[in-house]
């Protein structure tokens, strides 16, 4: 089934990417990723040595700090900040400097659909300009549902106050080289086929989430094809652009 969007994309199509990384020179690393009108900056700072209490002093902490546009971060972000510290935690090498804290700050430029997925993304591309050791990527993708149930990618703002449902995936992105040659190893079936983080809003189901699921996976690989094109660690980072 399919459906007439306002800005003429096809359900399976994403707004426009664009990322440049090494944007704030006072960070250890950082970027900026953008779909369409939906904007977010991350910066890295770290690894700084010490943990805060409750985390494990052998292994490496990372902590999320979310900045929305305006106001004061409310329950939502909170959520979010949780979220982020979890995926960047499952990519992050954090045996490599243990009794560490990794700062990750994302500010938000503007919202304009797809909010946390593309802070996963920005946060992610900061993670590689700093030269943070990580298993690999995380690539993040949502997928909406409508009335009429049909799946929708990477909805405009407009868009996700009309679904009925959608959901947030975090697909892993192996076939990049951002492991230091004395890290673990990562078996590539699992990673290919795999789900690291998935988020589910509204009534959805089982079917709506499997093709939500098939959607998404099949967009996470062009997202990933453009990440190992355009990012890299700081001496080699860049702005770019994809349409």
């Amino acid at each position: 089934m399919e459906t007439d969007r306002p800005d003429g994309r096809t359900p399976n199509q994403l707004r426009p990417l664009a990322c440049s990384s090494s944007i704030l020179h006072r960070a250890h690393g950082s970027a900026s990723w953008a779909q369409g009108e939906t904007k977010v900056l991350a910066a890295v700072y770290g690894p700084k040595a010490g943990t805060k209490k409750n985390e494990n002093p052998e292994k490496a902490s990372i902590e999320v700090i979310w900045k929305p546009k305006t106001g004061q971060i409310g329950k939502v972000e909170k959520e979010y900040e949780m979220i982020l510290k979890r995926t960047m935690e499952s990519i992050c090498i954090r045996t490599i400097y243990p009794n560490t804290t990794t700062s990750v700050i994302v500010q938000v430029v503007h919202d304009d659909g797809a909010l946390l997925p593309c802070a996963i993304n920005a946060a992610c591309a900061a993670l590689v300009d700093a030269g943070i050791p990580l298993k690999h990527l995380a690539v993040a993708i949502c997928c909406s549902v409508t009335d009429s149930g049909c799946t929708i990618l990477d909805p405009t703002k407009d868009e996700e106050e009309k679904m009925k449902a959608f959901a947030y995936l975090v697909f892993p992105n192996a076939i990049i080289s951002v492991l230091p040659e004395r890290s673990l190893q990562v078996g590539s079936e699992p990673m290919a086929h795999g789900i690291m983080t998935s988020v589910t809003q509204g009534a959805m189901s089982v079917d709506d989430y499997l093709h939500c699921l098939e959607r998404g996976r099949a967009a996470s690989a062009r997202v990933s094809e453009f990440l190992r094109k355009n990012i890299g660690p700081k001496s080699t980072s860049k702005a770019s652009k994809a349409g």
